[in-house]
């Protein structure tokens, strides 16, 4: 890890079908990606669609033979992002899709023909998220890569937005959320999947721990630690802790980790499932390749369902890796991905590897249709009638959109902030009132009350500053003679002069809460350019510490034999200030995160100093860092330990929202424009805040607007068929004038025939891969009418390995080396020349499993026992 010296304070602050449904985002919004020459990356990308219920046609099938580590531009384009963006442009999904899932063995780092200084590399995800962007001319620290070029701002960073209204200004063509699932195994990527679903909406109270290791060049995240840990203490339920650490290993039960090092252990099942964790080092990208350092799947291996790192020398801009705020993006209830690509501020080097749709503090809403049954007959013009509620009040609905057959129909209805609401705010007695203007959304309603906050005049009544964060309000109060408890905050929403009450405004707490941050000031100390490796005689540093009370501590150190440095002079004020016992006291600081420039000329240091108290008045100690001529000293702006200010003053945070509580809604749903036969409808509400929560209701119905019907069905046996297996399906329409009928399942269209009553269609399982499958058919007349068949599911095996079957009688007992948890079919038969039946199916409690005939033999039988699915 290259370190990075700037000429201001270096690493300070970084810069500004029926599917379950997840906050931000469900099935319906991904496109899996799968690699159709590997079976792994088709049976895990298959596994994920099961898993999230993501429709057939959002699956994406390219073929890439060459290495799974790095592809060029050229080749990327070619394999994956052109066919990609015919996809979802071809199949109609552009206003549903946000996500994008690579299913393992898909290169992760591309890399850009041309002039290698100006080109670079980046990860596939991020060039997928918003394009590539290359280094640009020069090196910092002798690495092209170690730049950070101004168009790889991410811009959707520290929104808190909803994706799609904010995508990545700059993305050269759809932007979309993209993480890749992948692991030294199969059975590993599919325990990462496991772990995001299994962590929804369950409200984990493990703790997340930011950990500041002693590497000096890897912690320097450490300063932005407290923010997020202020914001989770005002939103409440979330654990978030900081602690100083040099390795994870015996931690356990963890929601979450961030540290820098660059080797480390962690125990098996560390973390809990929805967990992110990450390492701030330069090669934790580097997944299959040769690499000296920790990899991201190690976290992945001990449980979590996330992590991130470079594919290649990044140096150390806090910029290019995930930030603490992350966590309190994932408390606020926004996805995975959302909170990665919210949490970097500039990703284009690094990989993102998880599973995107994990929520755990997402809140569903319920709901029910109020006249749809299951497989309901519907024809011509039909009203839809539903119900819904939001989990409570301060998240309410705004939104039904409306998706048949798991593609966006259309949207029911929207419930926006409606203009002539009134949201007054009251804060230390003071009453501020905003009415809702014509076209505002939630962004802009909370842009416009911060706004009107900050006008001098409120300021002034209230001592309060406001920071709009998409539909989050913080506010800061900047009265330090008041304690957080003694500045009281109420909130009011009335109807005004519109006709219903949609837009709402709500306070985390009822008074500002006191931070438990320590203040902070950093001090950077340069030689000046003409200074030799040793300084001249007689030059000095002085620091001079003036507390609270007003007592003056003075340490200097000067170069009286002349034969010091000015890291030798910064080692030794360092030292000094700590050794000092009138510094010791609560009253006093600390010198910590002493670090050396060690890439001369010319010679400098850094370090920072800490008051040995929490909170924003003892930040008021001054220090005045002085030297002789031959030094440059950079120090806090203020004189006073209080560079981290917004993280010292007592905060507040107001939200915005937007929509009803209970909604009740009826709509029309013209069903000429759909085929006859079978559909799956699913009405999503959203959540009136910038999380997007979705709530769904989803039912089977048939449409019969003529008399075109077709039957279909799958002529195998069973609807379990091996991977080597081929499947037979038959569709026989009832009438004589067909033009096409065509066969759909995982990835689109399988095959059609033109100008047949009927068809027999033959499916090489191997060809869509194991896991589960949906086959429907389309049977399409001369005249255009349409028949969608109904779905049948059948579900694609890797054969079981054989294994040896011990019978003993009488009576007739079955024994074979099971796996507990397995369910297996016992058949029989008295004759090899007929089909085995089956004669029970059970799960297997211990190994070896074992059964016992029922029936008495009373003649010659032969016995079979498989695994059942």
């Amino acid at each position: 890890m290259k370190a990075i010296w700037r000429s201001t304070l270096a690493w300070l602050l970084v810069s500004g079908w029926a599917p379950l449904m997840w906050a931000g985002g469900s099935g319906l919004n991904v496109v899996v990606v799968v690699n159709q020459n590997s079976a792994n990356s088709v049976e895990l990308g298959n596994y994920y669609c099961e898993k999230r219920q993501v429709p057939p046609q959002n699956l994406l099938r390219i073929n890439w033979n060459g290495q799974i580590v790095a592809w060029n531009d050229s080749d990327f384009n070619t394999y994956l992002l052109n066919p990609l963006l015919s996809m979802v442009s071809s199949r109609q999904l552009t206003n549903q899709i946000d996500y994008v899932v690579l299913s393992m063995d898909i290169p992760y780092r591309v890399f850009q023909t041309g002039d290698v200084t100006t080109s670079g590399a980046n990860s596939t995800t991020a060039v997928v998220y918003y394009g590539f962007k290359p280094d640009g001319p020069g090196t910092v620290s002798g690495y092209a890569s170690c730049n950070l070029p101004d168009a790889s701002s991410n811009s959707y960073a520290s929104s808190e937005d909803i994706f799609r209204t904010s995508p990545p200004l700059g993305a050269p063509t759809n932007s979309f959320l993209t993480m890749m699932i992948t692991s030294t195994t199969l059975a590993q990527a599919k325990a990462v999947i496991d772990h995001g679903v299994l962590s929804d909406a369950t409200f984990p109270a493990q703790p997340v721990v930011l950990a500041k290791s002693y590497d000096i060049f890897r912690n320097v995240r450490f300063v932005s630690f407290d923010n997020p840990i202020f914001n989770t203490r005002v939103t409440g339920g979330y654990n978030l802790t900081r602690t100083i650490s040099d390795s994870p290993y015996g931690l356990t039960n963890l929601l979450g980790y961030e540290t820098g090092l660059a080797r480390f252990s962690i125990l098996p099942n560390a973390f809990v499932p929805g967990a992110f964790a990450d390492s701030l080092t330069s090669l934790a990208g580097m997944i299959f390749e040769p690499n000296d350092q920790t990899n991201l799947l190690a976290f992945l291996t001990a449980g979590a369902t996330g992590s991130y790192g470079t594919v290649l020398e990044p140096c150390n801009y806090l910029e290019k890796f995930p930030s603490p705020q992350t966590y309190f993006y994932q408390s606020r209830g926004f996805s995975l991905a959302e909170c990665c690509y919210q949490g970097v501020t500039n990703p284009f080097q690094g990989l993102l590897v998880g599973e995107p749709l994990a929520a755990p503090f997402e809140r569903r809403g319920t709901g029910s249709w109020l006249n749809l049954t299951t497989n309901a007959l519907l024809t011509g013009l039909t009203n839809l009638s539903l119900a819904m509620e939001a989990s409570d009040p301060t998240h309410p609905l705004e939104q039904v959109d409306l998706f048949v057959d798991g593609q966006w129909w259309r949207t029911a209805t929207n419930l926006p902030p409606a203009p002539g609401n009134l949201l007054d705010v009251t804060i230390n007695g003071h009453t501020m009132g905003y009415q809702v203007p014509v076209g505002a959304s939630i962004k802009d309603v909370a842009s416009g009350i911060t706004t009107l906050i900050n006008k001098p005049a409120n300021t002034n009544a209230t001592k309060v500053l406001a920071f709009a964060y998409g539909d989050r309000i913080e506010l800061q109060s900047i009265d330090r003679t008041k304690l957080g408890e003694q500045v009281p905050v109420s909130v009011s929403n009335s109807l005004g002069s519109a006709t219903a009450l949609t837009t709402s405004i709500s306070a985390s707490l009822p008074e500002f809460l006191d931070t438990v941050a320590f203040g902070l000031g950093s001090f950077l100390v340069l030689g000046s350019p003409d200074t030799t490796t040793l300084l001249t005689t007689n030059s000095f540093l002085q620091c001079v510490v003036t507390k609270v009370n007003s007592s003056r501590v003075t340490i200097g150190v000067t170069n009286t034999t002349g034969t010091l440095t000015v890291t030798d002079m910064g080692t030794q004020l360092f030292n000094l200030i700590n050794a000092n016992v009138a510094l010791q006291g609560q009253d006093g600081v600390t010198a910590q995160d002493f670090v050396i420039n060690y890439t001369p000329p010319p010679d400098a240091f850094q370090f920072n100093l800490v008051p040995n108290t929490v909170g924003w008045n003892a930040a008021q100690i001054r220090v005045a860092l002085t030297g002789s001529p031959e030094f440059r000293i950079q120090g806090s702006l203020s004189g006073r330990l209080d560079d981290n200010l917004s993280d010292l003053r007592p905060r507040n945070h107001l939200y915005v929202t937007a929509g009803v509580t209970n909604l009740v809604l009826t709509f029309g749903l013209d069903t000429t424009l759909l085929a006859n036969g079978y559909h799956s409808l699913s009405a999503v509400a959203y959540e009136g805040t910038h999380i997007h929560t979705q709530t769904p209701l989803s039912q089977t119905v048939q449409v019969q607007n003529d008399s075109l019907s077709a039957a279909f069905a799958l002529n195998n046996t069973g609807t379990n068929i091996d991977l080597g297996g081929v499947l037979q399906f038959t569709v026989v329409a009832n009438t004589n004038n067909v033009s096409s009928i065509q066969l759909f399942s995982t990835g689109g269209l399988i095959n059609s025939v033109l100008n047949q009553t009927s068809a027999s269609f033959s499916v090489a399982a191997a060809s869509l891969g194991a896991g589960l499958h949906p086959f429907y058919a389309l049977v399409t007349t001369s005249a255009g009418t349409q028949y969608r068949t109904q779905t049948i599911w059948a579900r694609i095996a890797n054969p079981a390995p054989p294994f040896p079957l011990t019978l003993t009688a009488p009576p007739a007992t079955l024994s074979w080396p099971a796996v507990a948890g397995q369910n297996y079919d016992v058949l029989t038969t008295t004759d090899l020349s007929v089909p085995f039946q089956l004669a029970a199916t059970f799960t297997a409690s211990n190994s070896p499993a074992t059964w016992t005939d029922p029936n008495p033999v009373s003649s010659q039988r032969f016995y079979r026992v498989q695994t059942s699915n």
